[in-house]
This record gives structure tokens, sequence and C-alpha cells, in this order.
């Protein structure tokens, strides 16, 4: 468990909601979108406190992680305010996952990767818990491509990543490093802002 992660978002919790409310309604419609192939078993990264669980398909049964268990705390209530399936919330790091080789069929993740610590061994532990057939989907914001905007995240990330993501990482290569094979990207806003879609590759 890195307890420094944890206690991180252990802190934020609280406040969690009310300093995202801007970009959870900027990306609703978006996020309603990328959640709507969910079926199968599923793994959901990084819970935090529920926001998603509302863009979430109908009578899903759903197994979600996060590091933080005041976190999942929150995230276990509106699971049973917001949710009318199965929410199975799990206190785990990404990194120290119990699950067995080959549980999911889907895995997915929204605005994760930006704060994992080992962005491409945290990929490679979701690699080993999905399904040979299984997918990946992420909604992420990645480094950008044009060097202005890449400029002013990389002179953001170092203050950001002190209380959550880091903005300037290269999501696509480290999904890429992990092993999976992708089959869509698509960016969303500009290029900082992505949707990617992968199978988990050879074996």
């Amino acid at each position: 468990m890195n307890l420094s992660t944890r206690k991180k978002w252990d802190t934020a919790a609280q406040g969690y909601d009310l300093l995202t409310r801007g970009t959870d309604q900027r990306w609703a419609q978006h996020k309603a979108h990328f959640f709507s192939p969910m079926q199968g078993k599923v793994l959901f990264l990084a819970a935090g406190t529920g926001l998603d669980f509302k863009f979430f398909p109908s009578q899903q049964d759903i197994t979600a992680i996060d590091i933080s268990p005041k976190m999942v705390k929150l995230a276990r209530q509106r699971a049973i305010e917001d949710y009318d399936g199965i929410i199975d919330i799990h206190e785990m790091d990404v990194h120290q996952m119990l699950f067995p080789d080959e549980t999911f069929d889907q895995i997915y993740t929204a605005c994760t990767l930006c704060s994992i610590p080992n962005p491409v061994e945290g990929l490679i532990h979701l690699r080993r818990v999905l399904k040979p057939h299984g997918e990946l989907h992420m909604f992420e914001h990645t480094a950008s491509h044009y060097p202005p905007f890449n400029l002013i995240l990389n002179m953001m990330s170092p203050l950001m990543s002190r209380f959550g993501p880091e903005m300037n990482r290269d999501t696509v290569t480290n999904v890429r490093r992990a092993g999976f094979a992708i089959h869509r990207v698509e960016n969303l806003h500009l290029d900082i802002l992505k949707v990617i879609c992968a199978t988990r590759g050879k074996i």
C-alpha cells in the first residue's frame, strides 16, 4: 500500500465533490457515453467519492476499488443512494490487487492514471486481472503534443501532484508499454482529454 498516496486522497476526500463540481458537469454527456458499453464482470479503478456512479448503465454488477478509506466510505454511501445495480467497493491499491488473474471482462478508468505513482506498473497489474479477450476503457487527461499546451501542463504538474493528478503524462504510450493493444484513441478536448480503448494484447 502506497501510504503517501492514500494520505493525499484521504485529505482530499471531504472537499472532493465541491472541487470537481465544474468538471463533473462539463464532461457529464461525454462520461455517460463513455460508460454506456459497460457489461459483464466490470472493474472500476479509483472510485473516488462515487461521482461517476450516476453515469453507469442501469442494473450492472460492478467491482470498484480505491486506495483511500475515506473515499471508499463516501463512495459506498453514494452507491446505495445513486445506483440501482450492485457496486462492490474495496479499499485496495492497484499495485497490490487481490483479484485472481483473468477475472474481469472490462476495466474502466476515469481521470485516474494521472494519479497512480507508477502508471505503467499499475497498468500491468490491470492487464493481469483482465480476461484474454477483455477490454480496457479509459477517460483520461494526458500530456499534449502541442508545445505551448505541454509547457503549461509541465509547469502545473509539480504543484497539482501535491494535491491530486499529474497533468503531463503520456498515457497512450504507457498503455502500450504495459502490453495492451490500443484500438481507439479519441480526443475529446484538444488532445489533453482522451478516450482510450484497448484489449489485453498478446499473452
